[in-house]
């Protein structure tokens, strides 16, 4: 059976990952999803077809696939005989005996069976199933663990005394398990992104790896196999040159360092503020970073050093420097181009080369300009526009005078429009001439033809008829009309679409109350 390739973005995380990165390759596999055998197998395929990290200029995912798979068969899975584990385990329990001499026997029985390095990776997939403990080794500024707490703190309105539960936020670095904590308002992902901003700027440094629970903000789909990164996580690790690896599903001792650390806020500073009123965040964050400063200056049980002195020592050379620019918040979501080639965001329409027409696209968005990419290169940049239902056009992104996109063109609206009647070629002529560019109405009139389906072309042409004499044209209203069945109803006695007065009742205020 032919192994499943990897999409183009995975595999230049794993060569992020292993050249930037500098991971051993069993991080990279963990971290992307995917076996160590695979991380291999495409760090030689890139090897041979000569490229390094970054990756040269103008090669885009097209010519990344082209390099690495020069011909179009791929490689096949051997089907080959596997050893005995119980057997295998059994005679490691014998003095002397070790994995590479029980491997020297195999080979003796099976000359095709598996080499060394194959063959103690299979043993310990197979015994991690009989030991589920997960041993942590921790090395010097190699990995940031960061988590909320459950419990929550409070601010609470000067101006009208309402209580507010607030989050916290908590990391714990390396092997001096530094702590910083911070409250926020709530666990979206803009409050997620900047906790770790502010956390690394506290540091120093950047650590390695991340290692943060299964939390939406930071992790879009929770598999122990394969976890998917939020696209904007991801964004941020890469601007920072860190793997992240989120903690197994429903594992906590895959990230004991930040329990711990959870539990320790929660008792030296949950606790510690409990009778203490705040009137607003940041006067919480001051007394917690007091709070804060004092855990981590702290003398430890057993070490007599602090986790501040530990860090400075230990952690702290390890880190990687932080970037020359500060990573700037910015929203990434998948998008497919309309038929007028332009793509949807945030309630704005932003074109893109036509020949685009259909084609699946990735959006970035930081505060001011929109980027939009295409299999991996940027094919447009906008300024961000935060006008809703609005068009931000670009005129090289127009097809030639001559030639409408495909098959989408006024003439094919209005012949569509005829053929439920002349009231709805009213409509759709009116909504063509309400822009400058007419594809820009070309959503609106494929959305208003379409209701033909939903709801008979004659109640459509009703609505039109309707629409035409009380002077509305838009999709939503004419929609809301065949809702409502509303269509029939004589327009001289319901002249808009407004929903029915609000009956007559002594409980009902009227505008006299207010004055």
């Amino acid at each position: 059976m032919a192994r499943q390739r990897l999409s183009m973005r995975k595999i230049k995380e794993v060569l992020r990952l292993r050249w930037e990165c500098k991971l051993p390759r069993d991080a990279v596999a963990r971290s992307c999803g995917i076996s160590g055998s695979t991380v291999t197998d495409y760090l030689a395929r890139a090897t041979q077809a000569g490229l390094s990290w970054p990756l040269p200029e103008g090669i885009g995912e097209e010519e990344l696939d082209r390099r690495l798979y020069p011909d179009s068969h791929r490689p096949q899975v051997v089907g080959r005989p596997l050893p005995d584990w119980n057997q295998v385990l059994h005679d490691l329990g014998t003095k002397g005996v070790t994995l590479q001499l029980l491997w020297q026997e195999y080979r003796g029985n099976e000359p095709e069976g598996y080499g060394y390095s194959q063959f103690c990776e299979l043993y310990r997939r197979w015994s991690v199933k009989l030991n589920p403990v997960l041993r942590m080794n921790h090395k010097a500024g190699e990995k940031c663990y960061v988590d909320y707490s459950g419990t929550k703190l409070h601010v609470v309105d000067p101006a009208t005394g309402e209580i507010s539960d607030v989050e916290l936020f908590v990391g714990a670095i390396g092997v001096s398990s530094l702590i910083y904590a911070e409250a926020q308002p709530d666990q979206k992902l803009p409050r997620w992104i900047g906790a770790h901003v502010r956390m690394f700027r506290e540091f120093g440094g950047v650590s390695h790896v991340l290692v943060p629970d299964n939390l939406k903000s930071g992790v879009k789909h929770a598999c122990h196999y394969e976890p998917e990164l939020n696209p904007t996580y991801h964004d941020f690790a890469s601007h920072h040159g860190i793997a992240v690896i989120p903690t197994g599903v429903n594992k906590p001792k895959h990230k004991a360092k930040v329990e711990n650390a959870v539990l320790i806020a929660q008792r030296w500073i949950i606790a510690v503020l409990r009778n203490r009123t705040f009137f607003s965040l940041s006067e919480l964050n001051e007394a917690i970073g007091e709070a804060v400063d004092a855990i981590n200056n702290r003398k430890m049980r057993g070490i007599d050093k602090s986790r501040r002195e530990l860090f400075e020592e230990i952690d702290k050379p390890a880190l990687k420097p932080l970037p020359a620019e500060p990573y700037e918040y910015a929203l990434i979501k998948h998008a497919g181009v309309g038929i007028d080639y332009h793509v949807q965001f945030d309630d704005h329409f932003y074109s893109v080369p036509f020949t685009l027409l259909k084609q699946a696209v990735l959006v970035r968005a930081t505060e001011g300009v929109v980027e939009i990419f295409h299999k991996g290169k940027r094919v447009a940049s906008h300024k961000r526009n935060y006008g809703r239902a609005r068009y931000s056009t670009h005129p090289d992104h127009r097809p030639p005078s001559h030639k409408y996109y495909m098959d989408w063109s006024p003439e094919r609206f209005t012949r569509w429009s005829e053929k439920i009647g002349p009231n709805a070629k009213a409509v759709i002529e009116n909504r063509l001439g309400s822009r400058q560019h007419p594809e820009q109405s070309f959503r609106a009139c494929q959305g208003i033809l379409k209701l033909a389906e939903k709801y008979t072309p004659e109640r459509l042409e009703a609505a039109c008829t309707k629409a035409m004499k009380i002077g509305i044209t838009s999709y939503k209203r004419i929609k809301l009309m065949l809702d409502n069945k509303m269509e029939n109803i004589d327009a001289s006695t319901q002249g808009s679409l407004d929903l029915a007065p609000m009956p007559t009742h002594e409980n009902v205020r009227g505008n006299t109350y207010y004055q």
